[in-house]
């Protein structure tokens, strides 16, 4: 009998990705993914538990992807936390926008499928926004160590819906290049950080103005 070539975890999400796009749905189960791609199921197991997890792995392995690929105008000590994560963004929408109908049968039509297909980014999220400086605003400069923790755990949270929001954002954008969520993206990334710095309201009333005319355009 002939030897195959081991599997990889890369393999798996070219093989699954293809599956989806050309049959619009999950293969039946794992032993017949295997068996019609020329490997043993037991070699699945190796990375992944089910289909579950290589969507999730997939959507993670994208925004990994684009960690690395910023890494280079990131790295001068000029670069402030929020232009760290527009880079990080607008890097991370392009391979979004890359993969597009791949991202779009991933994610699904309900929220909740988006849920749980993010779950693995929303770890690698948090872990990125960790390593970013936020200690160059006065208010939590001065704040106590008690708020400092608080104010972490919110911002966490605030960026991670903001990320979410602009997900929702690129999956409806008809725009040419889907633009509109670049500038959806800068406008709401002022008002997150405006709204950790308690001085929101002007830019959540611009910001109310552009979702308004987007929605009914």
């Amino acid at each position: 009998m002939e030897e195959h070539t081991p599997i990889t975890q890369e393999k798996i999400f070219e093989l699954y990705g293809d599956y989806l796009l050309n049959h619009g749905q999950r293969p039946k189960n794992v032993y017949l993914f295997a068996k019609e791609n020329g490997f043993e199921e037991k070699e699945f197991y190796h990375f992944f538990s089910g289909f579950d997890q290589v969507e999730k792995e997939m959507l993670d392995h994208l925004f990994r992807k684009s960690l690395e690929l910023a890494e280079e105008v990131n790295s001068p000590a000029t670069v402030s936390s929020k232009e760290k994560l527009l880079n990080v963004y607008f890097i991370f929408f392009e391979n979004l926008t890359m993969n597009r109908s791949l991202v779009l049968s991933i994610l699904g039509t309900t929220k909740q499928k988006s849920i749980i297909a993010l779950q693995n980014l929303r770890e690698t999220h948090r872990q990125f926004i960790n390593t970013l400086d936020f200690n160059e605003w006065e208010m939590i400069e001065k704040a106590k160590q008690d708020i400092r923790r608080f104010n972490e755990k919110a911002r966490q949270e605030t960026l991670w819906l903001h990320l979410v929001s602009a997900i929702e954002f690129w999956k409806k954008d008809t725009s040419p290049d889907f633009e509109k969520t670049d500038i959806f993206i800068e406008k709401t990334m002022d008002t997150g950080f405006e709204l950790m710095d308690n001085e929101p309201l002007r830019k959540v009333i611009d910001l109310g103005k552009f979702l308004w005319k987007e929605k009914f355009r």
